[in-house]
């Protein structure tokens, strides 16, 4: 007896034909290409651009006829209010900022002269104050920093007093120096959480060129 015929006398015509076809079956599957399930997302782009901070400062002209608005001459009287009103602007769209203001006098300022900040600023040293700004994209937003917009001449000024000024050419007039600055706030950087450190930042980098302006 040969295998054919034991495997016919055993399982029959029939069932060897189907075991014959699952084993093809079996052979195409694993010799052939599987169509594996796949899913695909679409990509998520992410650009990031920067940020900026921009501000200036200003006042109105005296008309004093030297052609730069932010350095103007004021007669003194005593007694008299003289209209003075440095403001710090803002641009639009600015990142989230510690604004400051540093305002340097002469020696012999308070001989002559007085003034108050306005309201909203908080000092931080002496002659250096500072507020918060929040990003505004719709609009510049200004910050005036003398009280009432002005400077008060003393009461107590003498006739002798003023006429000791610039005697001999000495140039020793009294003189008041506004500068402003900005700093980027950011909670997340340890730099700059505070004022203090922002203004750390400014005094470590001692300039007035690119993050300052002045009147």
């Amino acid at each position: 007896m040969n295998k054919k015929e034991t495997l016919a006398g055993r399982f029959g015509t029939k069932s060897i034909v189907t075991i014959i076809a699952c084993v093809l079956v079996l052979c195409c599957v694993i010799g052939g290409t599987v169509a594996w399930l796949i899913a695909e997302t679409p990509p998520v782009v992410n650009t990031f651009t920067y940020g900026d901070i921009n501000i200036q400062l200003d006042e109105s002209d005296t008309g004093d006829d030297d052609e730069d608005p932010n350095t103007n001459t004021y007669d003194m009287l005593p007694g008299n209010v003289i209209a003075k009103d440095p403001k710090v602007t803002v641009i639009k769209g600015s990142e989230d900022c510690w604004v400051f203001v540093k305002l340097e006098k002469s020696d012999n300022f308070d001989d002559f002269m007085s003034y108050e900040i306005a309201e909203g600023w908080t000092e931080l040293e002496e002659g250096v104050y500072y507020r918060e700004y929040a990003k505004n994209e719709d609009a510049d937003t200004e910050y005036f920093v003398l009280k009432d917009n002005q400077v008060l001449v003393n009461g107590d000024v003498t006739k002798e007093q003023l006429n000791a000024l610039n005697a001999e050419g000495e140039q020793n007039y009294p003189t008041l120096t506004v500068t402003a600055y900005a700093v980027q706030a950011d909670a997340e950087l340890d730099a700059i959480d505070s004022a203090v450190d922002a203004w750390a930042l400014i005094a470590d980098q001692n300039t007035s060129s690119d993050d300052g302006a002045e009147a």
